[in-house]
């Protein structure tokens, strides 16, 4: 039986997966991406997901040479993030000509980026795509990865790399250790209409059980929903009828967009917090959520994964340009040490907000309400908060010239 020779092997073709195919191919690369899902099936889903891409998220989109695609079918810019904690006086508005950007970030449907990637990946030479398909067994070798797929096919690769998310098969194949926390929350998600216009302002509300997140989509009267809550709670809010529920969200957003209609059906997603013990082994690369999961409270999630993405990019292709093997172990350990150090401040970070937030105590909602004030009316305070969700303390150097070599 032939056996087919790639450079790089990604199994996993969501956003994070297929962002590495695109930036590996720009650098002839060969490459292979396996997806368990048929593209088109998982394209055309109904529900409307979004991922809320910060600056420095679409700088690696740029450099791929998605953006403009990304830009033309619907991703909407917003201007400003307001964040209030529910039945307090403490607010924070965090806008974008504090900065000197046009944008804080942009809101794109999950759909959309991935067409955008697919279709790039078409035109360019060195990819392949591979789908209904999954690995069975893997050999690690010195040199190279020798991989058997569950169809008996064989393939060859100097570098394998885990993008196939929390349950991740290659993570576990490998016996990597994942240290991870239990939230006991789950993730409500759906799109609303709402009765006032979104003003491209996401919103973020904090609640003594949980985060409401208010995401502005392309329709002015149109918001994405994250609303994480207690997971009993979250299954009541499941099956509750729909008036119902739209009462329940509209006071819950303290009516600030008026009252609201929900427009798909409901789902969840249970949260945990996981983080791997190491993002690196022999001939293995972990990135996105196979390294590390947390909270949807920052909304950072697939942000960190293209960062990872860009990490990497930076790494292997270096290698690739003066001849060196992109799989060595010693080599891809700049990647882990970098990676897992802005990963953990980030989950670090995560909890400390969410202990403080956690709860109804008085003294509790007295402190944040005066913590929030505090950062609202300090511009020091609050450009570091604007950096963190822009994504700038965290993206590599080579991002901003737009230059990977």
């Amino acid at each position: 039986m032939q056996i087919h020779k790639f450079d790089l092997v990604i199994n996993g073709g969501g956003i994070v997966g297929l962002a590495l195919a695109c930036g590996a191919i720009k650098n002839n690369l060969r490459t292979l991406v396996i997806e368990q899902k048929e593209f088109f099936t998982s394209l055309h889903s109904s529900k409307i997901r979004v991922s809320a891409i910060n600056t420095a998220s679409s700088l690696l989109l740029k450099y791929l040479q998605v953006w403009n695609d990304l830009l033309s079918k619907g991703a909407n810019p917003y201007h400003q993030i307001e964040v209030w904690d529910k039945d307090s006086f403490g607010k924070i508005t965090f806008d974008c000509g504090n900065v000197g950007y046009q944008q804080l970030g942009y809101i794109i449907e999950n759909n959309v980026i991935k067409q955008a990637m697919l279709d790039n990946i078409s035109k360019m030479n060195h990819c392949k795509l591979l789908t209904s398909a999954s690995l069975r067994d893997i050999v690690w070798g010195n040199k190279e990865v020798l991989m058997t797929l569950d169809n008996d096919q064989k393939i060859t690769s100097k570098l394998v790399v885990a993008a196939d998310g929390a349950n991740s098969w290659l993570r576990n194949y490998a016996d990597i250790p994942l240290t991870f926390w239990d939230q006991k929350h789950s993730a409500l998600l759906a799109t609303i209409s709402t009765e006032l216009p979104h003003e491209g302002i996401a919103r973020q509300i904090f609640h003594g059980n949980g985060v409401l997140a208010l995401l502005p989509l392309v329709d002015k009267h149109l918001n994405a929903i994250v609303w994480s809550m207690n997971s009993d709670l979250a299954q009541q809010l499941l099956v509750t009828s729909e008036v119902n529920f739209n009462a329940i969200l509209a006071k819950s957003y303290d009516l600030a967009l008026g009252l609201c209609t929900l427009k798909d059906e409901r789902n969840i997603v249970p949260i945990r917090a996981s983080y791997a013990r190491n993002f690196v082994a022999n001939r293995l690369v972990l990135i996105g959520d196979a390294a590390h999961t947390m909270h949807p409270l920052a909304g950072q999630g697939v942000n960190l994964g293209l960062m990872d993405t860009a990490e990497l990019l930076s790494q292997i292709n270096q290698l690739n340009k003066v001849g060196k093997d992109i799989g060595s172990y010693l080599s891809l350990r700049r990647y882990e040490r970098n990676r897992k150090y802005k990963v953990a401040q980030m989950l670090t970070g995560i909890q400390v907000v969410r202990g403080l937030f956690d709860g109804n105590n008085p003294f509790k909602k007295l402190l944040r309400g005066i913590g929030l004030q505090l950062v609202d009316t300090s511009p020091s305070i609050k450009q570091l908060f604007i950096n963190k969700a822009m994504g700038l303390n965290d993206m590599p150097s080579w991002l901003l010239f737009n230059d990977v070599s």
